[in-house]
């Protein structure tokens, strides 16, 4: 990653994050909208945001996917944490474990409340960061709604490259975007 990506946001210092990994126990208290239950086990303190109806449906998700495959919870959604507020600004992760051909897929939503301050770049260059150390991956993927500009903006800064396009039953239409993982 290019200086340019280091630079501060405009409301000031990049933002210091890190992606806390949950467990099954928090993905299940979450994925049935148990902010309290989900707090009480989570290595950091979660928001309603986080819990709130929005993000449930990726919360069953993940809940089913780690009981299916423990493993998997290494990889899959975590909290951005930011570590100088101590504060959970919203979610960042793999989709899963590399799959067979060695790509992995990112995801990342930052609760609208803490938008337009560098953490989906913070939080897409630790992703990136992990998966250019991880001797599996070979391909990063990120997909993103046609109509989402700043996305797409932010990908094509990284190098990502348009691919394809696929139909996902709970977002629509979305335009695939790839990047070998020896050119990050």
């Amino acid at each position: 990653m290019s200086d340019e990506h280091r630079t501060a946001t405009a409301n000031g210092p990049k933002p210091d994050v890190r992606i806390v990994h949950l467990n099954g126990p928090v993905f299940d208290s979450l994925a049935r909208g148990d902010l309290a239950g989900a707090t009480a086990i989570s290595p950091v303190p979660l928001t309603t945001y986080l819990a709130g109806p929005e993000r449930r449906g990726l919360w069953q998700r993940r809940s089913r996917q780690v009981a299916a495959d423990p493993d998997s919870a290494a990889w899959v959604t975590g909290i951005i944490w930011d570590r100088r507020e101590l504060l959970a600004v919203g979610t960042a992760g793999y989709h899963g474990p590399p799959d067979t051909v060695g790509m992995v897929e990112i995801g990342y939503a930052v609760d609208p409340s803490y938008r337009r301050r560098g953490y989906a770049r913070a939080a897409l260059e630790s992703l990136l960061a992990r998966a250019i150390t991880e001797p599996r991956v070979r391909t990063v993927r990120v997909t993103i709604g046609p109509g989402n500009t700043a996305s797409y903006r932010l990908a094509a800064q990284y190098g990502f490259v348009e691919v394809g396009e696929q139909w996902d039953d709970e977002d629509g239409l979305e335009i695939i975007y790839e990047i070998p993982a020896g050119q990050l």
